[in-house]
């Protein structure tokens, strides 16, 4: 069954919220989209007390709001909850049924509630940041071409930066006949309100997994395919290996290191062709093949710079390019780490990068200074909410070494830990340090098994501050927890 489109979400008008001044003609900073990165963008600013106009075409709070972190995982909480209480003794026997779908889709709604910004628009206002709803394009040095619902479009000039946070869309491989199909994007998969019969996952990626997770718990009969040999090729090989254990124990067929050809779709019944001849059946088809960055149409070209393209910028996020240094780029757009918390954490250097340099003040760009996005490089953190879930931080085994870096993986079988067998039983998980041999410090970091995403952000924190791992043998786990991983971990070390 198709679901609502995602044009279909979207308000007709913002509630509660009056049309910026657009008479004004002047801001100290333009923003270009008010997704998560775009507003944390203006609120630095403002906090820098800088006068601020936000434009969006869509939604103020972006995809993560709306079809992205916030309803995927909110489909995601209720099969870890399932699982959790079907995985212990005692609370198995009550926990007995499935998903109740209906409720599922309605709780999710309630967190993007039912596709209405009026909430995050009073956020704006509350910070006193303009907003206006339309399209805006580059149309010179610190110009930008604004053209809202009513009237004709205004140029307005801002006095010190212009942000581009514009985020990225999915992208639709070059499949025969892929258009024809009308195929979900990862849009549609986090907004339906029904689960298809059978569905088709082309992509072995986050969104991929995800989404396989949640659309089999849902009720689909579900199959995954990816062009690579494994799932999550960007996390250690382990994590994508218990992933697809899961997938497959819930029902989940996964082919790997197979393409899509051919895609159509004949009385209802999706039919995709493979490169090894065979054909895959189902009544929708979900395409999770990448992202690119929504540059197309901004008028990138009247800047010097090429439309579709990523931007490149500097740690303060200032676009390389434009060597006036008024530009500023923060989120997907850039490439850099196309994550919600890492487009805000972005923007929290951008923000206020602008604001310094509109004030006069020094700007610390050194490695990890106070406006410098640093940890974009060697220190990205995420987490794929599959169940169970995998985490990571840092750089991979292969990476590291690619890095010139001399290290070592550290592998440890979170089944024996004593906190995660009280977790769950027969638990089921990995836990691998990538350990600079020369610094004696932690590079990466992944886990995957239940309850396990909570140990990121202390592998983050390791990672970041370069804390040697001799100093980390005194950072003792309380017990029984999961976190007694970090003992083992360093114990199979050597110390």
């Amino acid at each position: 069954m198709t679901p609502m489109s995602a044009r279909d979400r979207l308000p007709q008008r913002p509630a509660g919220h009056a049309p910026a001044d657009l008479d004004r003609h002047e801001y100290d900073v333009i923003v270009l989209g008010a997704g998560s990165t775009g507003t944390n963008v203006a609120g630095r600013a403002r906090a820098g007390d800088l006068s601020v106009l936000v434009v969006e075409t869509e939604l103020v709070g972006g995809d993560c709001s709306y079809w992205a972190c916030m309803p995927s995982k909110a489909l995601l909480r209720p099969v870890e909850v399932l699982t959790d209480a079907q995985g212990i003794e005692g609370s198995r026997q009550a926990a007995t049924g499935s998903l109740d779908a209906p409720a599922v889709f309605a709780r999710r709604d309630t967190f993007t509630h039912g596709w209405d910004d009026g909430s995050q628009v009073q956020w704006l206002d509350g910070v006193q940041a303009a907003l206006v709803r339309g399209q805006a394009r580059l149309v010179g040095e610190r110009q930008v071409e604004v053209a809202g619902s009513e009237g004709d479009p205004v140029t307005v000039t801002a006095r010190h930066a212009v942000a581009v946070c514009v985020g990225s869309e999915a992208t639709i491989p070059p499949i025969d006949g892929i258009e024809d199909v009308g195929p979900w994007t990862s849009r549609d998969a986090t907004s339906a309100d029904d689960a298809p019969a059978r569905l088709t996952v082309i992509g072995g990626g986050v969104v991929g997994v995800e989404m396989a997770t949640a659309w089999s718990a849902l009720g689909s009969t579900v199959s995954l395919l990816g062009s690579a040999d494994r799932l999550l090729p960007r996390m250690e090989p382990q994590a994508g290996e218990h992933v697809r254990a899961a997938l497959e124990a819930r029902g989940v067929t996964v082919r790997l290191g197979v393409s899509a050809e051919s895609a159509s779709r004949i009385d209802g019944v999706v039919t995709v062709g493979l490169d090894d001849g065979t054909e895959v059946h189902s009544d929708e088809l979900l395409v999770a093949t990448g992202r690119r960055p929504r540059t197309a149409d901004i008028g990138l070209d009247a800047v010097g710079l090429e439309p579709g393209d990523a931007l490149e910028t500097d740690d303060t996020m200032r676009v390389r390019a434009v060597q006036a240094g008024w530009l500023y780029a923060a989120g997907d757009c850039t490439g850099r780490a196309m994550l919600t918390h890492m487009g805000k954490y972005q923007a929290r250097m951008c923000g206020d990068a602008i604001a310094a340099r509109a004030a006069g003040r020094d700007v610390d760009d050194r490695p990890w200074g106070r406006t410098s996005a640093t940890a974009d490089h060697t220190a990205v953190p995420k987490v794929v909410f599959t169940d169970p879930p995998a985490g990571s931080v840092g750089r991979t085994l292969a990476e590291a070494r690619e890095a010139g870096l001399r290290v070592r993986l550290v592998e440890q079988d979170m089944g024996g830990v004593a906190g995660a067998s009280l977790y769950a039983d027969d638990y089921q998980g990995w836990a691998g340090l990538v350990v600079d041999e020369d610094r004696r410090v932690v590079v990466g970091a992944t886990f995957v098994g239940p309850g396990s995403s909570e140990l990121v952000h202390a592998a983050t924190v390791a990672v970041v501050g370069e804390v040697p791992v001799d100093r980390l043998w005194h950072a003792v786990p309380s017990y029984p927890t999961i976190s007694e991983v970090w003992l083992l971990l360093l114990q199979r070390y050597g110390l």
